[in-house]
């Protein structure tokens, strides 16, 4: 009940924000307009699209109603086939989601992280916390292609990189998922990377594999290996619940059209850096030609578009 009401506390607040922004843009458009001054007209201007901008998101959250679309969420990246050249692009995958995160008012959390022989990672899961972090980025699971010149390659030839993406819903108390322990292996090993001075001295790290769907998750943020356990517990809880989810989904078949095959060579978005600039999702047709701007977190117009097509809404095919 207490997440419901904050829910509706922050939807109401929003629509308040909206309406006094409208009021005081149109007020300091028109006094602008009267008295001719085109450096307060431009910032009427500005403070009116934030507004539309606004309106236009709060728009696609009210979509958001999935059983655990309000959750925070696990986001995890893995590397595909390719060594140094799929590593680095699983990093930079990494930088272009937390980005996004941050720059929309949600908090990351490194929780695993294995890095790359020469550059950027194996495998990495970050927990995003904030209202409707699952029901944003759950479209975003699947393969990501990236097509460039490698900086890696003194050919200067280009290459074609993948790299997966994974999203899980944060198990809340209002969730009730049972697993067997007898199912589930634990094992402990030295965590990698930085950390405090016990962090490569001991097994502090601690990965769960639950037998029955081969279900794995792994976490090494924490000081002691009991905090780790804590927190792989609570990811695998997530993991096997958007298994649950995937498994309702399947059977009604009614997001059969939009819904995500996570299988290598099964690619969802492709981003060419040569010989053009371009980045298209290859299930809403959504492009655009900044490239830079998608790889800093711009991704709302991905999303949106895959958002709206879960609910059999359709959007504009271009990013202008």
């Amino acid at each position: 009940m207490s997440r419901d009401r904050s829910r509706l506390e922050t939807q109401i607040n929003t629509v308040r924000e909206m309406e006094t922004g409208l009021e005081e843009g149109v007020m300091f458009a028109d006094m602008a307009d009267e008295e001719g001054d085109e450096a307060t007209l431009d910032e009427a201007r500005a403070q009116l699209k934030a507004v539309k901008d606004r309106a236009a998101r709060a728009e696609l959250e009210a979509l958001l109603s999935g059983e655990a679309d309000a959750n925070d969420a696990y986001l995890e990246v893995n590397s595909g086939a390719g060594g140094t050249e799929s590593n680095d692009w699983a990093g930079m995958l990494l930088r272009m989601y937390s980005r996004w995160a941050r720059a929309h008012g949600y908090e990351v959390e490194v929780e695993a992280e294995e890095g790359g022989e020469q550059a950027g990672i194996k495998s990495a899961t970050i927990l995003v916390k904030g209202p409707n972090a699952y029901g944003w980025l759950k479209s975003e699971s699947g393969v990501h292609r990236l097509v460039r010149i490698s900086p890696y390659d003194a050919a200067a030839k280009r290459h074609t990189s993948f790299a997966s993406i994974g999203v899980s819903p944060v198990v809340d108390d209002t969730i009730e998922i049972d697993i067997n322990p007898a199912d589930v292996r634990t094992d402990t090993y030295r965590a990698s990377g930085s950390g405090g001075q016990h962090i490569n001295k001991t097994d502090s790290a601690v990965r769960l594999t639950h037998i029955p769907t081969n279900t794995v998750v792994a976490c090494q943020a924490g000081r002691s290996q009991h905090q780790n356990r804590e927190q792989a517990w609570k990811m695998l809880r997530a993991r096997l619940y958007e298994l649950e989810l995937q498994k309702r989904e399947a059977a009604a078949q009614a997001l059969a059209d939009a819904k995500t095959d996570i299988g290598w060579g099964h690619q969802i978005r492709s981003y060419v850096l040569q010989p053009y600039q371009m980045v298209k999702d290859l299930r809403t047709n959504v492009e655009t030609s900044d490239t830079q701007g998608v790889l800093d977190g711009d991704l709302d117009a991905f999303m949106g578009a895959a958002l709206a097509a879960r609910v059999g809404e359709t959007r504009g095919s271009t990013v202008e």
